[in-house]
């Protein structure tokens, strides 16, 4: 399919649900974003990832954006032009839409004024696995103090269980707020391309609890260049989680088919290369390596997990899958000891500390498993990472962290590509093998050429390749 055909496909979507003219929206998706033609005034309640990507997009389709967050410092940094987060493009967008966006700690300051609150914080797993939901509601006992006659619509951004949306609308009515309405607006961005992926979406999906609550939040995103897929509340909150959950699952097949590649003599990047050529299932995220981290797909796999089982439904499938990515970086380990004999005193240069390639994020990394594991068998670790975030928690108290990848891996007797930084594909390996203690690379993105390192005499250990 061609660009374009992808782009009218894309746009009779949008027709489809929102009723427009087929001139209009594919005016609008030919065309640049533009702004809204009725500018809102919008509260984005928590300035982290998806907060800040939200408010400087909305800022960027015309919208008057306030953003509010509980951490003075990140506060302090955004008023004063500097982005606590990486997020490429980010700064740019927040620049040069200074002048509708401001920056707050004080949540009724927030809301005074605003016709839409957005809803932004995260919600973190619990011990049971749910989804620990006290920054919503904490959201939620503001507006019932905050007096608002211009309030029309609370959004719910934040993934939350099936079902939080009655809470919520019960909650609001309870506190005399039945003139606000209420949808769900579940994030689909992709860290490292976030605002590409709001600005430019497969679809924005938007629950809502009545017909003006899906106008208006429809209208809020007037200049977004993807369809639209108005639903109920429910059923959006089930998107979200059903996505990310199929998304891991993909991971997880792949990474199992690897282990039988591995086994059996084939090589899984070939297979799954032929793989995606199928339409029906298409070569995204059919990527072997350690396993999916992130902030999303191991928070939402266990939570819509539990969410079945506090049904009285064992998600059968979905346990398979969150077991298997647990494992996937502890056979890594697995298979380096195999190789060296022992771990115990030896030096392992750990390359790539955030989830992937693209972002600082270290939440659920891969390289947090890889480096206890280390620890515990008795190994010294050296670590490099362009982005990542100074860690004040173990394992990372117990590694030494330096500036290039080279000086990781002086003296180490192996190293370990853990992020699929483009660095590490453009690296003299042939510096790095001199510099080497014992030349063995276990390639856990499969980044590499397996060829070209043998050739510069290393011992080369990948995921499910020859």
């Amino acid at each position: 399919m061609t660009v374009d055909k992808a782009r009218k496909k894309a746009t009779r979507a949008r027709v489809a649900v929102t009723g427009e003219s087929y001139t209009r929206a594919r005016r609008r998706v030919a065309g640049s974003r533009g702004m809204s033609s009725e500018p809102r005034r919008v509260a984005v309640f928590g300035a982290g990832y998806i907060g800040l990507v939200t408010g400087a997009c909305l800022a960027e389709l015309g919208h008057q954006v306030v953003l509010r967050d509980v951490q003075p410092e990140k506060i302090r940094l955004l008023r004063v032009g500097e982005v606590p987060i990486f997020e490429p493009g980010l700064g740019d967008l927040l620049a040069s839409n200074k002048e509708r966006l401001s920056f707050t700690l004080d949540a009724a300051e927030a809301i005074r004024d605003a016709e839409v609150v957005y809803v932004c914080v995260d919600t973190p797993p619990t011990a049971s696995g749910d989804a620990d939901l006290s920054r919503v509601w904490a959201v939620i006992d503001t507006l019932k103090t905050v007096s608002s006659d211009r309030l029309a619509v609370l959004v719910m951004k934040s993934t939350v269980p099936v079902g939080t949306g009655d809470r919520v609308r019960a909650a609001l009515d309870d506190a005399g707020l039945a003139h606000v309405g209420y949808a769900a607006n579940p994030e689909f961005t992709s860290e490292g391309n976030a605002v590409s992926t709001f600005l430019h979406p497969d679809r924005v999906v938007i629950g809502a609890a009545d017909d003006e609550s899906a106008r208006l939040v429809t209208a809020l995103h007037e200049g977004v260049d993807g369809p639209v897929a108005v639903m109920d509340v429910a059923d959006a909150e089930m998107v979200k989680l059903a996505s990310n959950a199929l998304l891991a699952t993909k991971i997880t097949f792949i990474n199992e088919i690897a282990t039988v590649c591995e086994a059996t003599g084939a090589d899984v990047e070939t297979v799954a290369r032929a793989i995606g050529m199928d339409p029906r299932l298409g070569p995204h995220f059919l990527k072997a390596g350690l396993g999916y981290g992130g902030s999303c797909f191991p928070k939402d796999s266990r939570a819509l997990r539990a969410m079945a089982s506090n049904t009285g439904h064992p998600f059968q499938l979905l346990s398979t899958v969150i077991e298997v990515n647990e494992l996937q970086p502890r056979r890594a380990i697995q298979r380096l000891k195999n190789e060296l004999g022992t771990l115990k005193g030896r030096r392992i240069a750990l390359l790539g500390m955030t989830f992937k390639a693209g972002t600082d994020d270290m939440r659920e990394a891969p390289s947090t498993i890889v480096a206890s594991r280390l620890l515990a068998e008795g190994a010294e670790i050296r670590c490099w990472d362009p982005l990542a975030r100074s860690v004040e928690v173990e394992p990372w108290t117990s590694t030494i962290r330096l500036a290039s990848p080279v000086e990781a891996m002086a003296e180490a007797d192996a190293a370990i590509v853990v992020t699929e930084w483009p660095q590490l594909k453009d690296l003299d390996w042939a510096e790095a093998r001199k510099v080497m203690r014992n030349p063995l690379i276990f390639d856990g993105r499969n980044l590499l050429d397996p060829k070209r390192m043998r050739n510069l005499g290393f011992t080369y250990m990948s995921v499910g390749r020859r």
